[in-house]
C-alpha cells in the first residue's frame, strides 16, 4: 500500500492554472499533488554570445525553492552568495529538456527564459517544473505568433516529466516525498508528447534493479507523461 493510498500506476491530482502573473509573457501555476511550482516565461531580444549572429533562438531556465517550500525553513541561496549544486543541475535539466521540444531556427534570434519557483515541495519538483515550464513557454510563443514576430510555430512537441521508482518492492508512478525518501530505486523520465525520450535519470539506493523493472518503470512513465501532456494541452487551449 502506498502512503497516499494511490494505485501503483496512479498519478497525483494535476492542475495547471495559466495567466497567474501580470507581466510575464507566459505563466502558470502547476500543482502535482502537494508540489506547487510557479513557472514564468520571459522573452528577450538577445541571445547568449556563443550563438549571436547564428539566427538561432535559445531557451534557458532558472530554478529555485522558496524558504518555506519544505517542512523546515531553507536558507535563501542568495544569502549564501551562490547557488547549490542541486539547483544548478536542475535548472540545466529544465533548460535542455525544453530546448528538445522547440525549433530554434523558427524561434529566431531571441531568448526565452523560463523561471521555475517552487512554492511548496512534496517530491517531484524538477518534473513539475519541466511540465509547467513547457506551458509557460508555449504561452509565450503564442504571443510571439499573435503579433507576427514568429511566422512558423517553433514548438515541435510537448515536453513533460514524471518520476517513477521502486517503493516497497513495487514499481510506482509519480513519487511523493514519503515514497521518494524511502524508495529503493528512483527515476525521473523526461519525454515528448510523441513518446520520445529526452532524458532518464535513474539511481538505486541500497538496492539494485533489473532490466524488467526498468522496462516496467518506463511503461509507467509513458502513461504518466501522456496524462501530463493532456493536462498541458487543456491548459494552453483553455
Amino acid at each position: 500500500m502506498r502512503p497516499s493510498g494511490r494505485d501503483l500506476s496512479e498519478m497525483r491530482p494535476v492542475s495547471i492554472e495559466t495567466g497567474v502573473t501580470k507581466h510575464a509573457e507566459g505563466s502558470c501555476l502547476i500543482k502535482v499533488g502537494d508540489t506547487h511550482v510557479l513557472c514564468t516565461a520571459t522573452i528577450e531580444d538577445r541571445v547568449p554570445p556563443f550563438i549571436k549572429g547564428s539566427g538561432l533562438g535559445w531557451v534557458t531556465a532558472e530554478y529555485g525553492m522558496l524558504p518555506r517550500s519544505t517542512t523546515s525553513r531553507m536558507r535563501r541561496e542568495a544569502a549564501a552568495g551562490k547557488q547549490g549544486g542541486r539547483t544548478v543541475e536542475i535548472q540545466r535539466l529544465i533548460g535542455r529538456s525544453l530546448r528538445a521540444g522547440i525549433d530554434r531556427v523558427a524561434l529566431g534570434e531571441r531568448q526565452i527564459t523560463v523561471d521555475c519557483d517552487v512554492i511548496q515541495a512534496d517530491g517531484g519538483t524538477r518534473c513539475a517544473s519541466i511540465t509547467g515550464g513547457w506551458v509557460a513557454l508555449r504561452l509565450a510563443v503564442q504571443k510571439l505568433m499573435k503579433i507576427g514576430d514568429v511566422i512558423s510555430d517553433p514548438m515541435t512537441d510537448p515536453v513533460a516529466a514524471v518520476s517513477c521508482g521502486i517503493y516497497a518492492g513495487q514499481a510506482v508512478l509519480d513519487l511523493d516525498y514519503p515514497e521518494d525518501s524511502d524508495a529503493g530505486v528512483d527515476g525521473n523520465f523526461i519525454m515528448t508528447g510523441s513518446g520520445q525520450l529526452i532524458e532518464v535519470q535513474m539511481s538505486a539506493e541500497g538496492a539494485t534493479f533489473s532490466r524488467a523493472q526498468m522496462d516496467n518503470l518506463m511503461d509507467l512513465a509513458q502513461k504518466g507523461v501522456a496524462e501530463l501532456v493532456e493536462a498541458q494541452n487543456a491548459a494552453v487551449n483553455a
